[in-house]
């Protein structure tokens, strides 16, 4: 597990100790593709409807990989 947050970490996808609502993960993916924390979160919300319970997984699956800063 520590190989990945260290990749991830290198990668710069990181939760953000700062801006978080639940976890940090959109703001995390938000800094990291230089969005702002909203737009990230609306834009992840509109994927996760797209792709109907993917909620179910694939958030807690970042909250767990992405390292905190």
């Amino acid at each position: 597990m520590e190989t990945t947050h260290q990749t991830l970490r290198n990668q710069g996808l990181v939760r953000p100790r700062e801006g978080r609502v639940l976890a940090g993960v959109c703001a995390g993916l938000g800094r990291r593709f230089g969005l702002s924390p909203w737009t990230a979160r609306l834009l992840f919300a509109l994927v996760l409807m797209i792709l109907p319970g993917s909620q179910i997984i694939i958030y807690p699956v970042l909250w767990i990989l992405m390292p905190s800063e």
